[in-house]
């Protein structure tokens, strides 16, 4: 593929036997033309190797200059990406990849940048700070790489994105990769890109192949239960919880962890060396599970996870697509379930759609078939026990002595009873949560006087209070980051928020009538990127409001 011996005694190290569809598509490319690329893949496809590879080869040692600049939207991203590159330039001597983002002391990365960098992999708003600083030069870059581009502009990183590309020069070479291509990420490949090869791996925006997609429908308060039996099914479960805030991943996580759970949380208000911490161990499979938002998973790269749990499905549904591709990697099979409730079970076919497959309903399991399978497992693992008979041989008199009333049947009865008494006595009068939810969805429906949907179309006509925030798309805002700054400050988890309406330089949410002055009081002294963010009641739509006028009180 035109790699030089260094580069191939690197892969030979890494255990790669051939390329990726991605890396088979991009490197020949990247050698033999000067197009732009712009690659449509999903997580985990080897996007990293098929552009540091090439990008490795084309530096010039003797040239101190910042020749590759690579943009990613997480810290996280930024370092996997920078220890990636470290890794393959392994024998390329002189290299330097220097790694800068937000979250770690400023001044320790400018006298890295001081020292000399060949190659900086970033995050958008530490490298604009550093370009405003003067600390940072990027005039003279080679080759841009816009990393998992959806995700930086779905973060609010557009401006950020703007003002770096511009201070590029005009001839350079981009590359875009991305696993999804709405219109702003279409925006910035027609602004900053020239006729650009596009290469899609696997239907565009679609899921891969080897994903099983799995719903459970519950009332939301049984969320959790649901996760509990969601992970009680698949004793040797190793996966991704995902949550859409901070404070939902933590109490996720605590509940988890005092229910005798190994699992922990990584999110915004962890520090770097925390997020470090939890990682190791999650990559070391001390947890099985890991609870995290979207915006914390990003960067996370571990192999084999067997499954993604949607504690609750996006609000940006493309970004399913993005966590379900965290599992069934490197041609291995695995399963993203959703936990839904009846409200949201009309995004499922909208996924559907996304991913191009089809979700399989399922009920959540009994308490009767989770002892079952909780039991094999402790068999199994009996079976399979390694005995070193020298340790053991000088207990095993004493042992039998002891034992030796019991028979054969009774000793097996004990040792059942020893380790699997919890599961036993937990699920001994577990509800069936399915009927549970059915039962409850169907008096409201009665009593409502009307289906879910039709009480979904009144929405904000009585039960909803309409609410002004002085913070709109020029912001950075997306849904998904009210719907945050909603549950963050009110701390309550049962509010139900209607539509949400973003504006340029602000916007409109509704919640239900009861909680207003909660609502009203929680957002008292929130800040969002600096800024105090204000929160009032809105008048109700009005034949003003259709000629485009809009007023709070």
């Amino acid at each position: 593929m035109g790699l030089s011996p260094n580069l191939l005694k690197v892969i030979e190290e890494l255990g790669f036997k051939k390329p990726t569809p991605i890396q088979e598509e991009v490197i020949p490319i990247f050698f033999e033309t000067e197009n732009d690329i712009v690659g449509l893949a999903q997580t985990g496809t080897g996007k990293t190797a098929a552009f540091g590879f090439p990008i490795i080869e084309q530096i010039d040692i003797q040239n101190k200059s910042v020749q590759a600049l690579i943009l990613a939207p997480t810290r996280e991203l930024c370092i996997q990406i920078s220890r990636d590159l470290q890794n393959y330039s392994k024998y390329v001597e002189g290299l330097r990849v220097v790694p800068v983002y937000g979250g770690a002391h400023i001044d320790t990365q400018i006298r890295a940048l001081k020292k000399g960098a060949h190659i900086i992999t970033a995050t958008p708003g530490r490298m604009l700070d550093l370009i405003n600083r003067k600390a940072a030069n990027i005039a003279k870059v080679r080759t841009v790489v816009l990393d998992e581009a959806d995700e930086m502009l779905n973060m609010g990183f557009r401006d950020e994105l703007d003002s770096i590309l511009e201070k590029t020069p005009g001839i350079k070479r981009t590359l875009l990769f991305s696993a999804t291509m709405p219109r702003e990420v279409a925006r910035i490949a027609k602004n900053y890109m020239n006729s650009p090869v596009e290469i899609t791996i696997g239907k565009q925006n679609a899921g891969a192949e080897n994903i099983r997609h799995i719903y459970y429908q519950v009332h939301a308060r049984d969320r959790y239960l649901a996760l509990k039996r969601i992970a009680d099914i698949n004793p040797e479960i190793y996966g991704i919880v995902f949550c859409r805030t901070r404070m939902e991943t933590k109490e996720v996580a605590d509940k988890l962890i005092k229910d005798g759970y190994s699992a922990d949380a990584i999110h915004g208000d962890l520090s770097q060396a925390q997020r470090d911490h939890v990682m190791k161990r999650f990559r070391e499979r001390s947890l099985q599970m890991l609870v995290a938002t979207d915006v914390a998973a990003r960067g996370i790269d571990v192999n084999d996870i067997s499954h993604i749990i949607n504690y609750n499905l996006p609000e940006e549904l493309d970004i399913y697509t993005h966590r379900s591709g965290r599992t069934g990697r490197a041609g291995k099979s695995g399963v993203s379930i959703a936990i839904v409730n009846y409200r949201e079970n009309s995004k499922i076919p909208l996924i559907e759609k996304i991913i191009r497959k089809k979700f399989e309903k399922l009920p959540l399991p009994s308490g009767a078939e989770i002892c079952k399978k909780q039991l094999f497992k402790l068999i199994g693992k009996m079976e399979n026990v390694e005995v070193d008979e020298a340790q053991i041989a000088p207990f095993m008199d004493t042992v039998n002595k002891k034992l030796e009333w019991l028979s054969k049947e009774q000793i097996i009865k004990r040792f059942v009873s020893l380790e699997f008494n919890r599961f036993l006595e937990y699920y001994k009068n577990a509800p069936d949560l399915n009927e549970k939810a059915e039962d409850k969805r169907d008096k409201r429906d009665k009593r409502d006087g009307g289906s879910r949907i039709d009480r979904f179309r009144r929405r904000g006509k009585g039960d909803y209070t309409r609410f002004f925030i002085n913070i709109g798309k020029k912001d950075g805002v997306v849904p998904k980051i009210i719907i945050g700054m909603i549950n963050d400050n009110t701390k309550d988890r049962d509010i139900n928020i209607g539509t949400i309406d973003l504006k340029d330089s602000f916007s409109f949410f509704e919640i239900e009538k009861k909680h207003t002055s909660k609502v009203l009081k929680s957002f008292h002294n929130t800040k969002f990127k600096g800024r105090r963010v204000k929160v009032d009641v809105a008048e109700e739509k009005n034949d003003s409001r259709k000629k485009g006028k809009s007023r709070k009180k």
